[in-house]
């Protein structure tokens, strides 16, 4: 039986008098990998904290049987990692937090942490890392004892765990498998509660049917015909009033049943929005940018060098490349239009930067997305309903917002602009996966064009139909998400002695062809050819 390394009993956590959560029991074994999820502000690095002994629960107790190693985004406290560590998380000479980049931070916190700890708290350990960093930090996570991390990466969650707990609503929700398999198991949860609903409602509406049949009938029965004698007005007020009273208990039994029925509730659903993509006058080229023979530096380094692209009219593209390759560079000069970039006249430009300079912080949700909105308001709703902002959220000021909240806010406003082509640059940062997910559905559905940095691959993958790779200075389309590319490169390639009998064997079936034909004119050249072929062919088989 696997070792108990952590154990937490009747546990309640609040912050003020709001109750973040609680729960009664929630075990952590050897070998464990548990991936916490739930929406910003549910309380997943509040769970980290008390479970890893640096926050108190308010209520109950939390014994840990091995020491903890904690990696945290934000830390006040410099970061110690020996130099074989820096090295495997390519650090190499970089032991100090002057002068490092948000993903080189990243990277010195994962180094600092104890290489083979049995109890590992992660949270959000691979924010602004690129591919290469997310796959060492994968490589170093994966080799730790028990892991319980926090993630909006939904592709790390699917690769390392193998219990998910949702925090949401004040409890936590235990999940077996990996990400996908919890998405899986909720959609299962939702499906079955939308058809217990539909039941309810049936049953509902066909008792409160029979209930009003029923009075309507016995109101019926007490009224005695017209022209009817007093005896026989007696005999029938008698029977009357018996069958009237047999209805009125039936009537009375199907509205107890009614009041003993389990009332069920209607799930949540996210909201279709219908957005009128023709009042943003899209250009009806086949290609919104195109830049040809473009060259750009930053002093003496190089970022491009005669490159090339295009950007199809309505495609999704992901723009890849190593940290420094050049992908926001490439993003400005085609927001600046600049030389080298050619932009379709009706296209217009929505760009998301993580700075959220487009809102306002001293309007309302509502009165900022109206403000650049060529949709009504009833759409626009609709939109902030998609991106999670609900009902009276939208008559908050912006300024009261969160980080999540306030890039939600932009994508509304985005999506709602008279802008038909969107440069996003890393656009999952700050979102909680609800979020996420829903923005990635939004891009899917949107009729105009879409050219995004991420570092985020299920999201990549969700949102592209294609590529476009930074390399060597240069730009190369490829017609596929990540994954596709990845497939595409693994398959073997054609060697040439391969392709060579492949030719050869292509040519002995043309020479043969004209050897059957009645009549050959030169059969003689063609059998000697023939001859010549074959034994060619025996040659490259016999290597």
């Amino acid at each position: 039986m696997s070792k108990l390394l952590l154990s937490a009993s009747h546990i309640v956590k609040f912050f003020g008098d709001r109750k973040i959560f609680a729960f009664a029991q929630l075990s952590v074994f050897e070998g464990d990998r548990i991936g916490i999820v739930g929406a910003n502000g549910a309380g997943k690095t509040t769970l980290l904290s008390v479970l890893s002994g640096e926050l108190p629960p308010d209520e109950g107790s939390v014994v840990r049987y091995a020491p903890v190693s904690y990696f945290k985004q934000f830390r006040d406290r410099p970061e110690e990692a020996d130099s074989r560590s820096a090295r495997e998380l390519g650090l190499a000479g970089k032991l100090s937090r002057a002068r490092l980049s948000g993903g080189e931070l990243t990277r010195l916190g994962l180094a600092a942490m104890e290489r083979d700890a049995l109890l590992t708290f992660a949270d959000e350990p691979t924010a602004n890392l690129d591919a290469e960093g997310v796959e060492r930090c994968v490589e170093r996570l994966s080799g730790c004892g028990a892991l319980l991390l926090v993630s909006h990466d939904r592709d790390v969650l699917d690769r390392l765990c193998t219990r998910i707990i949702e925090v949401k609503d004040g409890a936590l929700h235990f999940y077996q498998g990996n990400y996908s398999a919890y998405r899986e198991q909720r959609e299962q949860a939702f499906r079955r509660q939308e058809f217990e609903y539909e039941q309810y409602r049936a049953e509902k509406a066909r008792l409160e049917t029979a209930a009003r049949m029923r009075e309507q009938a016995s109101r019926s029965v007490r009224k005695a015909p017209r022209r009817m004698g007093n005896s026989e007005a007696r005999l029938h007020k008698r029977a009357a009033g018996e069958s009237a009273e047999k209805l009125d208990n039936a009537r009375k039994s199907i509205l107890s049943r009614l009041e003993q029925l389990e009332v069920k509730e209607k799930p949540h659903e996210t909201p279709r929005v219908l957005i009128d993509f023709s009042l943003t006058d899209p250009p009806a080229n086949r290609d919104v940018v195109t830049g040809s023979r473009l060259s750009f530096r930053y002093g003496e380094n190089r970022i491009f060098e005669n490159a090339a692209f295009a950007l199809p009219r309505g495609s999704k593209t992901a723009l890849v490349g190593v940290n420094g390759a050049g992908k926001s560079t490439l993003m400005e000069l085609i927001a600046a239009d600049a030389p080298g970039i050619r932009i379709a006249p009706k296209a217009k430009i929505g760009y998301f930067r993580q700075g959220l300079d487009t809102i306002d912080l001293t309007r309302t949700v509502l009165e900022n997305v109206m403000d650049t909105a060529v949709q009504d308001e009833k759409t626009m709703r609709g939109i902030l309903a998609r991106l999670l902002i609900r009902r009276d959220d939208v008559h908050k000021k912006a300024g009261v917002l969160s980080g999540g909240e306030r890039v939600k806010l932009a994508f509304a406003k985005l999506f709602g602009s008279p802008a038909n082509l969107l440069l996003l640059d890393e656009p999952t940062n700050f979102l909680d996966l609800p979020a996420i997910e829903a923005l990635q559905q939004m891009i899917r559905e949107y009729e105009g064009t879409v050219l995004f940095v991420s570092h985020d691959r299920a999201f990549s993958d969700g949102c592209a139909d294609r590529l476009l790779r930074i390399e060597n200075r240069k730009l190369l389309a490829f017609e596929g998400n990540l994954t596709d590319w990845e497939k595409k490169q693994a398959e073997p390639k054609e060697s040439p002695e391969r392709m060579e009998k492949a030719v050869l064997e292509l040519r002995l079936a043309e020479v043969i062809s004209r050897l059957s034909a009645p009549n050959c004119p030169d059969r003689e050249a063609l059998e000697a050819e023939f001859a010549r072929l074959a034994a060619e062919k025996q040659r490259l088989e016999r290597g």
